[in-house]
């Protein structure tokens, strides 16, 4: 395949491996952020012609989460700005359980444009490539989580099935639902860090409140902390604890376990205190 294809986030978790699978199989590959050499900036749409001119497809994985309000405004208008610059097919990373993510793969579904939706839980990468690497560096990992189940999806597996849609003619159309094959508390998942490292990580149950007001000491962004406090009140709270079989219909194989990444990833040292 000779068409370029831009990919929004492309310095992202999901993002950065969808360019390297791409890459691999010798498409013409567009990174699309706002350091890349033709810069895409959510915020600023006069950026957005020239990262989409001469794209026919994109992967689209929204800043910092299609939850955050105005994300389907964004998705609106990207989408005519796709359809306009001649893009055929677009490729969705969405989020379960998310009200406002439904509604940004309505507008993707209604676009007019070849679509496929990529509709994930939560992803084990939080663990090593976000916010909760630092408190596993430190021992002990306090969430306000409770013990409610998720069914954790790797970022390989996302990455995998957003590139099949994105080369494949076999998936057009579909909305994947992407999880884990088995459910973990966020307590179950750092005790199974902990006995992949060989080291001792608490974890600890906070009020909402108090960890609402520990994020805004620690100064992380606004938008994070909202999104953060939103995740945690809403859509951890019991809607995605159930299983789907997302990765097994796109890529004929099942998804990747939870344990089997917590032990690569210790073996990369990423957790070694």
């Amino acid at each position: 395949m000779n068409a370029t294809t831009l990919v929004l986030g492309g310095t992202g978790k999901t993002g950065s491996r969808v360019i390297e699978r791409l890459t691999a199989r010798g498409v013409d590959v567009r990174v699309g952020s706002r350091s890349a050499e033709i810069p895409f900036e959510w915020t600023d749409r006069s950026t957005w012609p020239a990262a989409l001119a001469g794209a026919r497809r994109v992967y689209v994985a929204y800043y910092p989460d299609l939850a955050v309000p105005g994300s389907v405004e964004a998705i609106t208008a990207l989408t005519d700005a796709a359809r306009e610059a001649g893009v055929e097919r677009i490729v969705l990373l969405s989020g379960r359980g998310e009200e406002e993510a439904q509604a940004a793969e309505k507008v993707v579904q209604e676009s007019g444009l070849e679509w496929t939706i990529v509709r994930c839980s939560w992803f084990n990468q939080n663990f090593d490539e976000n916010y909760l690497l630092e408190p596993i560096l430190a021992g002990e990992v306090a969430l306000p989580s409770g013990d409610v189940p998720e069914p954790f999806v790797d970022a390989d597996d996302i990455a995998d099935v957003a590139v099949a849609a994105l080369t494949e003619d076999g998936h057009l159309g579909e909305l994947y639902e992407l999880t884990g094959p088995r459910m973990l508390t966020f307590a179950e998942a750092v005790a199974e860090i902990a006995k992949a490292t060989g080291r001792e990580i608490a974890f600890v149950h906070v009020p909402l409140d108090d960890y609402s007001a520990a994020l805004e000491t620690e100064g992380l962004p606004a938008d994070i902390a909202w999104l953060l406090g939103y995740l945690f009140r809403e859509v951890l709270d019991g809607r995605n604890s159930s299983l789907a079989d997302g990765v097994q219909r796109a890529l004929g194989r099942a998804p990747k376990d939870f344990s089997d990444y917590a032990r690569d990833a210790a073996a990369r040292g990423v957790w070694t205190a």
